[in-house]
């Protein structure tokens, strides 16, 4: 009974930004089982940056806000930390921080190529590719780019351990379980939130 109790306990999360012109930043987060049924979902209030937060954060300002006010928030909301959170939004990573689960960037076509354009690449290693995640700042953090079964996914270089943490979570589903598709679900209801507002 304790095997059948743990593997309903297993929820993976999900956090993305989307930016409306008009209202800011809208931060959702969805929170699955391993069925890819939902368990919860939060949505934040929009945020928007006034002139003098723009200014005095300068190019550290979307990491701020995409991780420590609303990745940091929106994960710690959820009733029970789940086995890993993914992200579609690299500046979200900065959340890894301030929460107690591994965070990790789903890759796909469209923003594997933002990634690979800036910065510098090292060279490969066992752990996988190197990559700057912030071109903006000299020896800013670098990401760790890995396969895992279907899903390309990167880490902040400081957080290469989560790496293990991830492929142990995900390695009975990693072939199955296509790790983009929960964020269309999210900007859709985050859609459905903004239309509440006009």
């Amino acid at each position: 009974m304790g095997n059948i109790d743990s593997k309903f306990k297993r929820t993976m999360g999900f956090l993305t930004v989307v930016e409306h012109p008009q209202y800011g930043l809208f931060g959702g987060y969805l929170i699955l089982n391993t069925a890819g049924r939902p368990l919860e979902f939060h949505c934040t209030a929009p945020v928007k940056p006034n002139r003098a937060q723009e200014i005095l954060y300068g190019p550290t300002l979307e990491s701020f806000l995409y991780g420590e006010q609303i990745g940091q928030t929106l994960i710690n909301q959820g009733s029970e930390p789940p086995l890993l959170v993914c992200t579609d939004v690299k500046p979200a990573l900065a959340a890894r921080d301030y929460v107690p689960v591994p965070l990790a960037l789903v890759l796909s076509s469209g923003n594997q190529t933002v990634l690979e354009q800036p910065g510098e690449t090292l060279p490969s290693s066992e752990s996988g590719e190197f990559f700057r995640l912030d071109a903006a700042h000299r020896g800013g953090p670098r990401l760790v780019i890995f396969q895992l079964g279907r899903n390309r996914l990167a880490l902040p270089q400081h957080a290469e351990e989560d790496r293990r943490l991830i492929a142990d979570s995900l390695a009975d589903m990693a072939d199955s379980f296509d790790l983009a598709e929960p964020f269309q679900r999210i900007r859709d209801a985050i859609k459905e939130a903004q239309q509440a507002l006009q």
